[in-house]
Protein backbone atom coordinates (compact mmCIF):
# COMPACT_ATOMS: atom_id res chain seq x y z
CA UNK A 1 0.00 0.00 0.00
CA UNK A 2 1.40 3.38 -1.03
CA UNK A 3 1.52 6.28 1.43
CA UNK A 4 2.65 8.72 -1.23
CA UNK A 5 0.85 12.07 -1.08
CA UNK A 6 -0.17 13.45 -4.46
CA UNK A 7 1.18 16.93 -5.16
CA UNK A 8 -1.44 19.26 -6.58
CA UNK A 9 -0.86 20.66 -10.05
CA UNK A 10 -0.80 24.41 -10.67
CA UNK A 11 -4.32 24.13 -12.11
CA UNK A 12 -5.55 22.27 -9.03
CA UNK A 13 -4.03 24.90 -6.72
CA UNK A 14 -5.61 27.67 -8.81
CA UNK A 15 -9.00 25.92 -8.78
CA UNK A 16 -8.87 25.42 -5.00
CA UNK A 17 -7.78 29.05 -4.55
CA UNK A 18 -10.80 30.18 -6.58
CA UNK A 19 -13.19 27.91 -4.69
CA UNK A 20 -12.04 29.27 -1.32
CA UNK A 21 -11.95 32.89 -2.57
CA UNK A 22 -15.60 32.63 -3.63
CA UNK A 23 -16.40 31.71 -0.02
CA UNK A 24 -14.25 34.56 1.34
CA UNK A 25 -11.93 32.05 3.02
CA UNK A 26 -8.63 33.88 2.47
CA UNK A 27 -7.25 32.68 5.83
CA UNK A 28 -7.85 29.09 4.71
CA UNK A 29 -6.16 29.83 1.37
CA UNK A 30 -3.04 30.84 3.27
CA UNK A 31 -3.14 27.89 5.68
CA UNK A 32 -3.92 25.27 3.05
CA UNK A 33 -2.19 26.46 -0.13
CA UNK A 34 0.78 28.64 0.90
CA UNK A 35 4.29 27.32 1.42
CA UNK A 36 5.96 28.07 4.77
CA UNK A 37 8.53 30.22 2.92
CA UNK A 38 6.04 32.12 0.76
CA UNK A 39 7.03 35.58 -0.44
CA UNK A 40 4.39 38.32 -0.61
CA UNK A 41 5.31 41.27 -2.83
CA UNK A 42 3.45 44.59 -2.62
CA UNK A 43 3.74 47.48 -5.07
CA UNK A 44 5.92 50.43 -4.07
CA UNK A 45 2.89 52.66 -3.38
CA UNK A 46 1.29 50.15 -0.99
CA UNK A 47 0.75 50.94 2.68
CA UNK A 48 2.01 47.42 3.41
CA UNK A 49 5.52 46.06 3.02
CA UNK A 50 6.58 42.97 1.13
CA UNK A 51 7.20 40.07 3.51
CA UNK A 52 8.73 36.60 3.47
CA UNK A 53 7.37 33.63 5.41
CA UNK A 54 3.87 32.34 6.08
CA UNK A 55 3.71 33.76 9.61
CA UNK A 56 4.52 37.26 8.31
CA UNK A 57 1.97 36.92 5.49
CA UNK A 58 -0.69 35.94 8.02
CA UNK A 59 0.31 38.87 10.24
CA UNK A 60 0.02 41.26 7.29
CA UNK A 61 -3.49 39.92 6.66
CA UNK A 62 -4.43 40.52 10.31
CA UNK A 63 -3.11 44.08 10.05
CA UNK A 64 -5.29 44.64 6.95
CA UNK A 65 -8.36 43.21 8.66
CA UNK A 66 -7.75 45.45 11.68
CA UNK A 67 -7.97 48.65 9.60
CA UNK A 68 -11.05 47.65 7.60
CA UNK A 69 -14.07 49.46 8.97
CA UNK A 70 -16.56 47.91 6.55
CA UNK A 71 -16.34 45.57 3.58
CA UNK A 72 -19.11 46.49 1.15
CA UNK A 73 -18.32 43.80 -1.44
CA UNK A 74 -15.62 42.06 -3.38
CA UNK A 75 -14.87 39.62 -6.15
CA UNK A 76 -12.25 37.24 -7.49
CA UNK A 77 -12.33 36.18 -11.14
CA UNK A 78 -11.43 32.67 -12.28
CA UNK A 79 -7.66 32.15 -12.38
CA UNK A 80 -5.66 31.97 -15.58
CA UNK A 81 -2.82 29.43 -15.49
CA UNK A 82 0.47 29.73 -17.39
CA UNK A 83 3.34 27.44 -16.54
CA UNK A 84 4.02 27.56 -12.79
CA UNK A 85 1.93 30.71 -12.36
CA UNK A 86 -1.70 31.70 -12.11
CA UNK A 87 -3.26 35.14 -11.97
CA UNK A 88 -6.57 36.46 -10.70
CA UNK A 89 -8.29 39.78 -11.10
CA UNK A 90 -9.67 40.74 -7.72
CA UNK A 91 -11.39 43.73 -6.25
CA UNK A 92 -13.15 45.13 -3.25
CA UNK A 93 -15.41 47.95 -2.20
CA UNK A 94 -14.14 48.88 1.25
CA UNK A 95 -14.11 51.57 3.91
CA UNK A 96 -10.77 51.73 5.71
CA UNK A 97 -10.79 53.38 9.13
CA UNK A 98 -10.27 57.14 8.79
CA UNK A 99 -10.60 57.11 5.00
CA UNK A 100 -13.48 57.51 2.57
CA UNK A 101 -15.05 54.45 0.98
CA UNK A 102 -13.00 53.24 -2.00
CA UNK A 103 -13.04 50.67 -4.74
CA UNK A 104 -9.85 48.75 -5.30
CA UNK A 105 -9.05 46.50 -8.25
CA UNK A 106 -5.91 44.42 -8.55
CA UNK A 107 -4.16 41.73 -10.47
CA UNK A 108 -2.64 39.09 -8.25
CA UNK A 109 -0.01 36.70 -9.56
CA UNK A 110 0.85 33.48 -7.75
CA UNK A 111 3.80 31.16 -8.33
CA UNK A 112 3.36 27.48 -7.48
CA UNK A 113 6.11 24.94 -6.77
CA UNK A 114 5.58 21.40 -5.52
CA UNK A 115 1.85 22.01 -5.08
CA UNK A 116 2.18 25.10 -2.87
CA UNK A 117 2.06 28.85 -3.49
CA UNK A 118 5.60 30.16 -3.01
CA UNK A 119 5.05 33.74 -4.18
CA UNK A 120 2.21 36.22 -4.45
CA UNK A 121 2.57 39.62 -6.08
CA UNK A 122 -0.04 42.36 -6.26
CA UNK A 123 -0.59 45.13 -8.81
CA UNK A 124 -3.36 47.56 -7.93
CA UNK A 125 -4.76 51.03 -8.03
CA UNK A 126 -7.54 52.73 -6.09
CA UNK A 127 -10.27 54.99 -7.38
Amino acid sequence: MSTEVKTMTVQEVADRFYELAQQGNFDQIQSELFDENVESIEPEHSNFQSVHGLDKVKEKSKQWQAIVEEMHGGYTNKPEVAGNFFSCIMGMDVTVKGQPRMKMDEIAIYEVKDGKIVMEQFFFSTN
